[in-house]
């Protein structure tokens, strides 16, 4: 089965065109690098929860937009290696890429598909 890497940030709503750019750049990336697919969802019905949510997990501020994202490779192996191609890539340094969000604040994780249809 494939492996996804899941992210959730809280991205600055005034910043979505520069976020779609930074974004768009590293969808090709992964994919030159070996991803399957690349999915960015700007949030459009994001609620605050009562006990935890994505704008909790985040701490989103009122002026954020929730951005959920996920890259699908084809195997655990695969998105090691492709990783480290993108940490390596000089087009991936915050000097010539900067990050159009708090990176502090953004959750990922990888995970082995266990359902998909």
């Amino acid at each position: 089965m494939s492996y996804v890497d899941g992210f959730v940030v809280a991205v600055p709503t005034e910043n979505k065109e520069k976020y779609i750019k930074h974004a768009t750049l590293a969808a090709e990336m992964f994919k030159d690098f070996g991803a399957l697919q690349v999915v960015e969802a700007w949030g459009e019905e994001v609620p605050e929860g009562e006990v935890t949510s994505f704008p909790m997990a985040v701490k989103a501020k009122q002026d954020e937009t929730i951005v959920f994202s996920w890259v699908v490779w084809p195997s655990k192996e695969s998105r090691n290696a492709g990783w480290q191609k993108m940490m390596n890539d000089p087009r991936m340094d915050p000097e010539n890429n900067p990050m159009p969000f708090d990176g502090k604040r953004l959750i990922y994780g990888g995970f082995n598909m266990i359902v998909d249809l």
